[in-house]
């Protein structure tokens, strides 16, 4: 009786569990739109479906919307859960007027990247002139014209009767290096990120990150590849078969437990101690990732100064989202030469076999083994 009810009370952990992570269902704002999930939930969700701050609205014409405490609303581009960035834009197409009065405080995000910026009011466009001006449409007037140039360029003297309106680190969607033109900093998206809740690993093992149950404020992998709204009912389906069906199988269970207990009471002590041995052997544990020596016949590579990376590799490490330095060392996967940290790519590589930005496996020819060497760019 005793092992019967551990039976249940397993089967009822596992079952508040099992309902916790399937009953928060996939959203939409519109049919082909963003996937909203968690950590994000779309309007009066269940609590435990989505994480503070993250609650995400619809407009009237399917546009996902952001709406910050302290910054008002912003219309969803993008969400990379692997990244754990979202890519947001101004509603009225003047993303420089939420910049000059941009506040994230109250919320879970803050800018992937910054730029310090000046901005300029003057008399017409002909006070300025020079490619480092942005001119800003949606601030001008027929009275006054405001651009916007990097601090670093702006000089002690301000040409004409041009005055400062503000300075501020304005927050752009790619590190400077990537961006061509200055102007792109105040013409593309936001792009924001989060730490809180961290569920990287989990999109690592293509596992789906939620609350452990639903009264805990901590997070953990499921491991449901379901995914889709044509899934969602298999989901509910298959815990109301549980429901029914559980009783059942515990009875046979506990049954097939209390035979098993008499049957080994009636054999000799030199067979039930070869079964007992034979139950309690652990079976070996499957390395899932790449061995060492492979792993070090990747190529490393020294960044120098002008860290340089082949390839069109970003200026990030995507694994830890840290920014390259000077004489970082880095690890390039072979066919897709994305490069990384060279210790955040051989803990990954250790686990997976696959390249963790693009998730292609290097081709057979490419994981012959070589000497490993370290290369300095310069």
């Amino acid at each position: 009786m005793d092992i019967l009810k551990v039976h249940f009370f397993h089967f009822f952990i596992i079952f508040h569990v099992i309902y916790a992570s399937n009953d928060c269902k996939f959203s939409w704002c519109s049919d082909n739109d963003i996937l909203i999930r968690f950590p994000f939930q779309l309007g009066e969700q269940r609590p435990y479906c989505g994480y503070p701050g993250f609650k995400l609205t619809c407009t009237n014409d399917s546009k996902t919307v952001l709406t910050l405490p302290y910054a008002g609303e912003f219309y969803v581009r993008n969400i990379d859960y692997f990244r754990q960035q979202i890519q947001v834009y101004d509603p009225h197409n003047c993303l420089p007027k939420r910049l000059l009065s941009l506040n994230l405080s109250g919320s879970p995000f803050i800018a992937a990247f910054d730029h310090n910026y000046t901005f300029l009011s003057c008399p017409t466009q002909n006070t300025v002139t020079g490619s480092q001006f942005i001119p800003i449409d949606c601030l001008s007037n027929s009275t006054s014209f405001v651009s916007a140039i990097p601090s670093v360029n702006l000089t002690n003297s301000l040409r004409g009767s041009c005055s400062v309106i503000k300075k501020l680190s304005v927050a752009i969607a790619r590190p400077r290096q990537y961006v061509e033109n200055f102007k792109d900093d105040l013409t593309e998206d936001l792009q924001l990120t989060w730490y809180a809740p961290d569920c990287r690993y989990c999109e690592a093992q293509e596992a789906m990150c939620g609350f452990e149950s639903i009264n805990s404020s901590q997070v953990q992998c499921f491991f449901d590849y379901q995914t889709g709204r044509s899934q969602h009912g298999l989901r509910v389906f298959g815990i109301i078969t549980l429901s029914i069906a559980g009783p059942a199988i515990i009875c046979a269970i506990g049954m097939t437990c209390f035979a098993c207990l008499k049957y080994n009471r009636g054999i000799s002590p030199r067979i039930a101690a070869a079964q007992r041995s034979a139950a309690t052997e652990i079976p070996a544990i499957t390395r899932m990732g790449l061995d060492e020596f492979t792993i070090e016949s990747y190529q490393k590579l020294v960044l120098g100064e002008s860290r340089r990376l082949p390839g069109l590799n970003d200026g990030c490490c995507t694994i830890c989202l840290s920014e390259y330095k000077t004489k970082d060392t880095i690890r390039c996967i072979p066919e897709c030469a994305h490069c990384f940290h060279a210790d955040c790519i051989d803990e990954w590589l250790r686990m997976n076999t696959t390249c963790p930005l693009c998730r292609n496996s290097p081709s057979p020819s490419s994981t012959v083994p070589v000497v490993s060497s370290s290369v300095t760019l310069d």
